[in-house]
This record gives structure tokens, C-alpha cells and sequence, in this order.
């Protein structure tokens, strides 16, 4: 009988995995390979034989059974950032120096957001603090993690990609690189490289700095394939994509996703706002995105993400928000303003946390009720979010379960967007209905409270 590795058995077989790719890199047998399993996303998958020794496991974001001192992105975090008169701890933050809402003046408009990504990545190879970044790049029309080490190319990194992609062949050179490395990833990744940093003193020395993208979730390569054929691309002609297309004469929620055709020299484009709520809705989103409770890459040296607040989110340019959690991290964005590289200003932790509202609801206030009702077996140990959910709350959260994973099994099914829409608007209509009802409730119930 052929042993089943620990990662696959506890964490892909129970559907919580992100597709990092670092246990490839751990499993002493050599046994496991990422792969695209039947929902759009990469997985680890059996290649070989295994010794059941579960080094696979134990860099995994989403091991259900951690070491104490690892238990939760809390326990983590303590020792790695320096703690002095400027530390500062936020519940839903973590720890932290600065926070920050800006853009690049020279990257903001190759750039999703304000560009910050591209010019820290800039100023660690210009002042010498690394030599390499690791960052997901456009390849012959996939997107995968590529090791930079010369800036001119980390240009082509600056953009937004909602597609899965894995450090599975990057992370394994690491140890044979000439320098220091700095990587770019979504939260759950910084938080495999910062176990896998546990668990390596190579790692632990050779990776010295992370850069954290605050992210929405998950998405399989089907809301790639969705959006190229409303585009008006058919899948197998996708040759390049470009997911945030700015109109900077309107605000910085209106943009549109562009797909490009083999042997066609133009982009096809789509607004998103007229395919709906992407977001909110989960669709297409991987199931272990709903049960992670880091909104703001808590265990990167800096973490950027939308200034989804105003008056920034006016700015169809696009504004980046900005939690420095190393001195390093502060120090290139304050030296960043004072050359005049940078237009920042330096915002309230509750303004930064007010920027990201939607995700801590979802992700923080409603993870205990999630929980409670997932049926899932083993979910990794999380902190305490104490808040008491109305019914109407309770209903979108089941309504977002259903919605989330039928929309991959429809797809999977139909592969066709316009048969896709019409599976999909029943279930979109009532969870539309009833999030509209929970919103003019609450305006209401503030309101009221305004009044006294």
C-alpha cells in the first residue's frame, strides 16, 4: 500500500491548500509535484514514493497541526521584526511601525495600484539589500514565480495576477543563489516562506526581506477563462491578459480586465463592474482563502495593497495603502518621500484598517461562524474573533459557501460564459438581495444611532 503524504492526506484531500508549492520543496522522498487538479488550481500531487516522515507538512500555511510556537501567524511574528519605541500592535493589523496611503511617481502608472510593489522591489536592489527577488512575471503567456536579479526586469512584474501560480521551482534554487533574496507573495505564501525559514537556517539567512500583497483570495484559472470569453476571447486563443487596466479619468475601482488572442495585436476589454461582484461573491475562489484570517500580510516586511478609501479611492491613477512592519521597510518609504520619489501620506491605523473593511468582516468578524459550519475536518488552529453576527450575516456566509463552490462546478461543466451566467444567476440574485438588504439595515441602524 503506497504511503499518503501528510500535506495531501491532512490539507489538499481536505481542501484547504493555496498551491505555495514549498512542500514540494520539504518532502525528503522527492514524492510530490504540483499539479492542476479538476477545479483550476495547483496542488500538490503523488509522483513517487513516500517515507511518511511529514517534513512535507510542516511549512504548509495551512497545517492543521503546528508546533506551539508557530501555532498562528501571532506566535510567528514574535522575534521576527525588531521591537523598540516604534513597534506598535494592532489586533487586526499585527505588528507594525508605520501606516501608510501613496504611489510611485516614476511605477504608479505601469503599476494596479500606486506602484509601490516595483519601487521597493527597485530601492532593495539599488541600496544593495538584496540581489535577488523572487516575483510572479508573465512567461510566453503563463504567469509563474521567476528569479530577478536585474532591476530593469522588475518592471515586468508590476501588475496584478489573479492566477494561480506556485514557488515550486523558484524556492528550490534559493540555496544555490549567489546573495540576498526578497520575495514578493500573497499572505499565506510569506507566511510558508517564514515556516520554511523555521525549519532552514540557510533560508532563515539567505531570505531577507518579504514584500506581502494584500489579497481577496484565491481565484482559479476559470476566472481567467470567464473573463477572456466575456471579453470576448475563446480560452484556447488566450495569449496574454492583463487583469487591472486603468482609466485614470474615472476612479480607481473602475477598470478593466483585457484579454489578448493569439496572432491579434490589441487586448480585448470588459469593465468589471459590468460582470458584477467578483469579490464579495466568491466566485471561483479557493475554499482555504475562507479560512484564513490574514488580511494584511502580517508576516511581511512591508505590506501593500488598494487605499480603498477616499479621497484616494477617487484617484483612478491608483493609491497603494502601506503597513512598515521592518526598519528597513520604514526606512525606504520615508527616504522614498523626502527625495520626492513618493507621494505618501502617513494615515491612521484605523484609517488603514477601514481600507480593507470588507476583508476583516469577512475574513475576521465571520471566520468563528464559518468554522462552526464548514463540516470540514482539521481546520488549522486561528485566533480569537469575537463578534456576534446578525441572521441576515449568517445567511450571506452560507450563501457565499454555495455560491463560491458552485461556481466552480459549473464552470467545470460548462466551460462556456454565457451558459455559466445563466447556471449562475439565481444564486447570484438572492445573495445580491440579501447583502443589499444587510447594507441598508446597517446604514439605517447608524442612522438611528447618529440621531442620539
Amino acid at each position: 500500500m503506497i504511503a499518503i503524504p501528510s500535506v495531501i492526506e491532512q490539507v489538499v484531500n481536505n481542501d484547504l491548500c493555496t498551491g505555495c508549492g514549498l512542500c514540494t520543496n520539504f518532502c525528503k522522498s522527492s514524492a510530490l509535484k504540483m499539479d492542476w487538479n479538476d477545479s483550476g488550481f495547483l496542488v500538490p500531487t503523488l509522483i513517487g514514493d513516500c517515507d511518511e516522515e511529514g517534513s512535507c507538512i510542516s511549512v504548509c500555511p495551512f497545517n492543521p497541526f503546528p508546533k506551539d510556537e508557530v501555532k498562528t501567524e501571532n506566535e510567528i511574528a514574535e522575534g521576527l521584526f525588531e521591537e523598540d519605541s516604534l513597534t506598535k500592535f494592532d489586533k487586526k493589523i499585527g505588528k507594525f511601525r508605520n501606516t501608510y496611503a501613496g504611489f510611485s511617481k516614476e511605477h504608479r502608472s505601469t503599476g494596479s495600484s500606486g506602484g509601490l510593489a516595483t519601487y521597493v522591489s527597485e530601492q532593495l536592489m539599488e541600496g544593495q539589500i538584496v540581489d535577488h527577488v523572487l516575483n510572479v512575471q508573465e512567461q510566453d503567456g503563463k504567469f509563474e514565480y521567476v528569479i530577478c536579479s536585474e532591476k530593469e526586469k522588475l518592471k515586468s512584474s508590476s501588475k496584478t495576477r489573479y492566477f494561480p501560480v506556485t514557488m515550486e521551482t523558484v524556492f528550490a534554487q534559493i540555496r544555490e543563489l549567489d546573495g540576498k533574496v526578497a520575495i514578493v507573495g500573497i499572505p499565506c505564501f510569506i507566511k510558508g516562506v517564514r515556516l520554511a525559514q523555521e525549519q532552514d537556517q540557510v533560508l532563515a539567512e539567505k531570505i531577507v526581506f518579504t514584500i506581502g500583497i494584500i489579497c481577496g483570495g484565491v481565484k482559479s484559472k476559470f476566472f481567467t477563462e470567464y473573463l477572456s470569453q466575456k471579453a470576448g476571447v475563446a480560452t484556447p486563443d488566450i495569449d496574454r491578459v492583463d487583469y487591472r487596466i486603468k482609466d485614470i479619468n474615472s476612479t480607481a475601482g473602475d477598470y478593466s480586465f483585457g484579454s489578448k488572442a493569439k496572432n491579434s495585436p490589441d487586448f480585448q476589454t470588459i469593465k468589471m463592474r459590468t460582470v458584477g461582484d467578483m469579490w464579495g461573491t466568491g466566485l471561483f475562489k479557493a475554499n482555504a482563502c475562507d479560512f484564513c484570517d490574514d488580511v494584511s500580510a502580517e508576516l511581511a516586511d512591508i505590506s501593500l495593497g488598494d487605499a480603498w478609501i477616499r479621497p484616494y479611492v477617487n484617484d483612478g491613477g491608483g493609491t497603494n495603502v502601506i503597513v512598515t512592519r521592518s526598519a528597513i521597510a520604514d526606512r525606504i518609504i520615508r527616504d522614498g518621500i523626502e527625495k520626492g520619489k513618493l507621494v505618501i501620506d502617513e494615515i491612521e491605523q484605523s484609517e488603514f484598517v477601514r481600507s480593507q473593511k470588507g476583508s476583516y468582516t469577512h475574513r475576521q468578524d465571520c471566520l468563528p461562524y464559518r468554522i462552526e459550519n464548514s463540516g470540514l475536518k482539521n481546520i488549522p488552529p486561528k485566533r480569537e474573533h469575537k463578534k456576534t453576527l446578525s441572521p441576515e450575516v449568517k445567511i450571506i456566509q452560507r450563501l457565499r459557501r454555495k455560491t463560491r463552490q458552485k461556481s466552480l462546478d459549473v464552470w467545470r461543466e460548462v466551460m462556456n460564459a454565457e451558459k455559466f451566467d445563466k447556471e449562475m444567476k439565481s444564486s447570484l440574485k438572492l445573495l445580491r438581495t440579501i447583502t443589499k438588504f444587510n447594507h441598508y439595515k446597517r446604514g439605517a441602524l447608524e442612522r438611528v444611532k447618529r440621531m442620539f
